[in-house]
């Protein structure tokens, strides 16, 4: 009788950990006797059967690369039933029962409907389970996603090395960072670069406000002498930063208070932010979370997220039996967690701003 079959997929944005997570569920696999493929391109290569088997040779020394071998792709089809059912069949050719779903809240929405047992072929039933992986840090019901740790390390090393110049300069630099629905990035990589102002979607200021923290933050660094600033800022502002910068100057003109020596400077770190090699850490937990998502999977579980060190499990989470900090944890859990992380009615997200209207008087 042959051997378990598991297909990885990628899908969505790319993190940094994303292949060192595809090393471990594949090592581990083929350990326990199974055959491990990967899926090219995330949900579009599952629909199109773009299958490829995976030997210890193909990812041996991907740990420290960043992106994922595998590549990505957006498949908004893949929330049709007819579209899934492809999928489903495609699997069933490639004799595939167990599928690996590496990604954030939009490929673990894909794999909660991949599962669905009401969906499965009446001969072949897919059993799925996930791991997040978004450097925004936005997915619920986990510590750390796959990839925050190495994109908040290259943030501050970013930050260090404008904070030089800034110094240098007298200048002010408004620096924007990712994080379009969820402002973990700003928030944490700005107490670690020692920001002056950080600013996140969250908070829920209007447009003028947003700019009197920054006047607020640029007066307090000329009181101070030195006139240097730092302001990290989440691109889920959703306010074009140039508009910000210029209506800045505006204002602080306007009051007499622009000074012909300092200078306000934007710099957008943009996609920079998702690449390079994934830190210690992420190595680490993501490979950590595969072996626990790889046995759960020829255990029996399904539908369910490996969650790392998730403080308080939902109820239904169950602790893997191979790792003390991972968790396996409903896929409908995740996702209603997620969803209310990310409009702000989760306490988690409360916690986060209710820390930094404390820390006012800090970054003020």
């Amino acid at each position: 009788m042959p051997g378990p079959r598991i297909a990885i997929l990628t899908s969505g944005g790319d993190a940094p950990g994303m292949n060192a997570a595809i090393r471990a569920a594949t090592l581990v696999g083929q350990a326990r006797g199974a055959t491990v493929l990967g899926v090219r391109h995330g949900y579009r290569g599952l629909v199109e059967g773009d299958f490829h088997l995976l030997e210890r040779a193909d990812v041996q020394d991907i740990v420290r690369q960043g992106g994922t071998m595998l590549g990505t792709a957006r498949c908004p089809e893949f929330a049709e039933r007819s579209v899934r059912d492809v999928a489903r069949r495609r699997l069933k050719d490639a004799r595939v029962d167990k599928v690996l779903v590496i990604g954030g809240n939009g490929s673990l929405t894909g794999a909660h409907a991949l599962g669905q047992p009401v969906e499965q072929l009446e001969d072949w039933a897919v059993k799925v389970v996930g791991l997040p992986a978004s450097i925004d840090n936005d997915v619920g019901c986990t510590s750390l996603a796959i990839g925050v740790d190495t994109a908040m390390n290259t943030i501050v090393e970013a930050a260090d090395r404008i904070a030089d110049t800034a110094t240098a300069h007298d200048r002010t630099f408004i620096v924007e960072v990712m994080g379009r629905d969820c402002g973990y990035l700003a928030m944490a990589a700005g107490v670690g670069a020692g920001a002056d102002r950080v600013l996140f979607r969250e908070a829920g200021l209007p447009f003028d406000e947003v700019v009197d923290k920054v006047c607020d933050t640029v007066r307090a660094a000329h009181a101070r002498g030195n006139k240097r600033a730092l302001v990290i800022m989440s691109e889920g502002i959703q306010v074009p930063v140039a508009e910000l910068k210029t209506a800045v100057d505006a204002r602080l003109a306007g009051l007499g208070d622009a000074d012909p020596e300092a200078e306000l400077r934007v710099t957008v770190l943009g996609h920079l932010v998702r690449g390079g090699r994934p830190s210690a850490l992420d190595r680490l937990m993501a490979s950590r979370v595969a072996h626990a998502a790889v046995h759960g999977l020829l255990t029996g579980a399904q539908d369910q997220m490996v969650a790392w060190n998730p403080g308080r499990p939902p109820t239904g989470a169950t602790r893997s039996p191979v790792d003390p900090r991972c968790w396996l944890v409903p896929l409908a859990d995740v996702l209603t967690e997620t969803k209310a992380l990310l409009d702000g009615t989760s306490p988690q997200a409360q916690w986060r701003v209710k820390v930094f209207d404390e820390l006012e008087g800090v970054f003020g």
